[in-house]
């Protein structure tokens, strides 16, 4: 009985890991099961301790019973999210000791139980957004979670966090909450979690913000909020406290401000002294500029050093202030972003007072030259060493160098995307600059209007034939994307380390070019250029598998026509028919035949079969049973089915031949069939009726055998004249009964 229980239990194991097999097919023999978006309604069976990674995410299951995983002790990757499921036992995960990351969100849990993760002590991610739980219960649901490193979290639905609710988390990398309908927040809620690097939170109710924000300033690092309306706050952010502060960084994206809310948080926020770095992106801001200038130098100095705003909506941008009085709380910013907001210019006075500024970006904005006089005034920018002004409306390099040669410290500029079409034969730069972008900005040809003082030049995607530069300090060059047919010359740039000449039209080497060393491809990296043989494929890539697309194009070409002239897809069609008829027994069984004859014939010849042959034979006495395609094929079925079954439910095959019978696709696939089934048979099933004479050449020659039938056998020819068809109709009848 031992040996049988045995045998009994690996029967039963084997069964489910085969029933596992045809439900996800991945999972066998392999650490990676994947049953991604497969249907299904309910975790399969036969799961093992070999898998590591399971995925069940895009099914319908809807709950998650107590054996579901339980042999899946190794598992260190569950992914559920996007199913159905409303319910979990509370020792579905007990075995899953192992797991690292739990994705359930985007299901319908209404509540989440401490249970559930209780045995789950080596979980790092757990992502549970998307439900519909309003809360998260009394207490912690994540009490037992030592290691967890991300928390993702809410929904629509989720209202309320209450104290307790982070009780046993202390450190979190990410924690991510939609809290999009949030109403409620006990004050104190998320301090328990001592150290949180990134925290997310979409967060519409703005009378709470600062309830948060209270909570966090000792914990987050980088704090960003979503979708906010920001309020205009009233008290402090700050408690009272002995802790450092700890948020570094403070993002709002898609948020809403007015002129009153941003002089307020601008007041309110110089109070989180550790806070260096603020962003805006995608934010819209309703009003002028019209700040409380006086309230913001009253409350002191700004710790921040960074600002980077991205695509801010300012509604009738053209009527904002120029922010007089705002300059002493700007002289100790480091880096500004202005990025996609449509700026066209900058006061010279508040220019000037960006006195510690080093990085400012201006890219994908309106400035144009006349207005860029004004924003590079003399002594404004006075720290600055990067500067970027891409993709704006600029027209004039001359005039671009000449404004930005007032900037004394600017080593790094970046001036590409702009139309400027010419280049000058001369131009006036900072005495410093050695960083210079000026690709694809339409310049026809290089000058010295270049400065020598350059380390690293671009002047990719231009319209550049040659380039013969002395810069006796340039270190890297970028010619990419230019008309270019030779390499420049070495000597006047003799310190140059990388050269990128990318899709250019190089016809030709000098023989100094061979003393250039390749950076690419890896595998001849470091070598000089004259010591590299390169491959066609190497060498013409682009070429090479273009002429190989087209080689494979007109190969098809060529299948296509032999098959159309050499008739392969008939021969196609012949072997897939052949093959069918291989399946079934030779000959129906006699209590499966219906019909005397199955009746092939044309279209166009249907006149004479129904209203003459078919009156003919059904009336007589005893009558015939007579298989007609447009009478009696199934309604539905496929058509090629319909043929074969007809064939084989019928003693004999009637083909009536003529002319249009020849030009028939369908009746030539009833004759390619009967030429396997009947004719190699070597019987008498099928009857031939000549309507009308053919001629031999005109039946298809690959019908041999049919050619060779009518040669040989005796075969029906309807007469013309009347006196002559009653001996018609009874040889025909008596080739029906034989």
């Amino acid at each position: 009985w031992q040996v049988l229980a045995i045998y009994m239990l690996l029967a039963a194991n084997l069964s489910e890991q085969q029933a596992l097999k045809q439900v996800c097919p991945s999972c066998d023999a392999s650490q990676l099961c994947n049953c991604f978006s497969m249907g299904l309604d309910f975790i399969p069976h036969g799961l093992t301790a070999k898998i590591t990674v399971l995925d069940l995410a895009h099914n319908r299951i809807q709950r998650i019973q107590s054996q579901d995983l339980q042999q899946a002790v190794n598992l260190r990757t569950l992914l559920l999210q996007s199913n159905k499921i409303s319910s979990i036992d509370e020792d579905s995960f007990q075995s899953l000791v192992k797991l690292e990351l739990l994705d359930l969100s985007n299901n319908s849990l209404a509540h989440l139980s401490p249970v559930w993760f209780g045995r789950l002590l080596s979980l790092q991610h757990l992502h549970l957004q998307g439900n519909s739980y309003r809360d998260l219960g009394q207490s912690s649901p994540f009490s037992s979670l030592r290691n967890l490193s991300s928390l993702h979290l809410g929904n629509p639905q989720f209202s309320v966090i209450r104290q307790g609710n982070f009780e046993g988390i202390e450190l979190l990398h990410e924690l991510w909450i939609d809290g999009s309908n949030l109403s409620q927040y006990e004050q104190g809620s998320l301090k328990s979690i001592k150290e949180i690097n990134h925290m997310i939170i979409n967060l519409r109710n703005s009378n709470i913000f600062s309830e948060i924000v209270r909570d966090l300033v000792y914990s987050v690092t980088w704090l960003e909020v979503t979708e906010i309306k920001l309020p205009v706050l009233k008290k402090s952010l700050v408690q009272n406290s002995t802790r450092p502060f700890r948020m570094q960084k403070l993002t709002f994206k898609e948020a809403f401000f007015t002129d009153q809310t941003i002089s307020r948080a601008i007041v309110l926020l110089k109070e989180i002294t550790s806070l260096k770095e603020l962003e805006g992106i995608n934010c819209a801001l309703q009003g002028k500029g019209d700040w409380s200038m006086e309230e913001i130098a009253l409350s002191g100095q700004s710790s921040v050093e960074t600002v980077t705003i991205t695509k801010v909506m300012i509604q009738n941008f053209h009527l904002f202030f120029d922010l007089n009085g705002l300059e002493s709380q700007i002289n100790q910013l480091k880096s500004l972003t202005i990025a996609s907001s449509n700026v066209f210019m900058v006061p010279c006075k508040l220019a000037r007072s960006f006195s510690s500024l080093l990085y400012l970006d201006f890219h994908d904005n309106l400035l144009v030259n006349q207005r860029l006089n004004e924003t590079i005034c003399k002594g404004s920018w006075p720290s600055l060493q990067t500067l970027n002004l891409s993709q704006n409306s600029l027209k004039s390099l001359e005039q671009t160098a000449k404004y930005v040669s007032r900037l004394p410290k600017l080593n790094n500029l970046d001036i590409s995307q702009n139309n400027f079409g010419e280049i000058p034969d001369m131009c006036k730069w900072p005495k410093n600059l050695k960083y210079l972008n000026l690709s694809s900005t339409q310049i026809p040809k290089v000058t010295s209007c270049i400065p020598e003082t350059l380390e690293v030049l671009d002047v990719s995607a231009n319209n550049l034939k040659e380039f013969g530069l002395q810069l006796p300090f340039l270190k890297e060059l970028y010619l990419t994307r230019n008309h270019l047919k030779a390499l420049p010359g070495a000597a006047p740039i003799p310190n140059l380390v990388a050269l990128s000449v990318r899709t250019n039209k190089l016809n030709g080497f000098s023989k100094e070019d061979f003393e250039y060393v390749c950076d690419s491809p890896l595998a001849v990296r470091g070598t000089q250029v004259g010591a590299v043989q390169l491959s066609l494929l190497e060498c013409h890539r682009a070429l090479v598998v273009s002429l190989i697309c087209v080689l494979v194009f007109l190969l098809i070409l060529l299948l296509v026509a032999l098959g159309y002239k050499y008739h392969m897809v008939w021969y196609l069609r012949m072997t897939w028919a052949w093959l069918q008829a291989k399946r079934k027994p030779k000959r129906a069984p006699p209590k499966d035949v219906c019909y005397d004859a199955f009746v092939s014939y044309s279209e166009n010849d249907s006149e004479w079969v129904e209203n003459t042959m078919v009156r003919e034979l059904e009336q007589a006495c005893p009558p015939f049973r007579l298989c007609l395609h447009k009478r009696d094929f199934v309604p539905g079925k496929w058509i090629v089915d319909n043929i074969i079954d007809s064939i084989e439910k019928s003693r004999k095959t009637l083909f009536v031949l003529s002319e249009h019978f020849v030009q028939s696709e369908w009746c030539k696939y009833e004759l390619d069939f009967s030429h396997f089934r009947l004719f190699d048979e070597n019987n008498d099933a099928a009857i031939l009726v000549l309507l009308e004479p053919i001629q031999g050449e005109t039946i298809p020659k690959r019908f041999c055998k049919l050619r060779k039938i009518m040669n040989t056998k005796t075969y029906l020819e309807w007469p013309a004249a009347e006196e002559q068809q009653q001996i018609f109709w009874e040889n025909l009848k008596g080739a029906l009964k034989s």
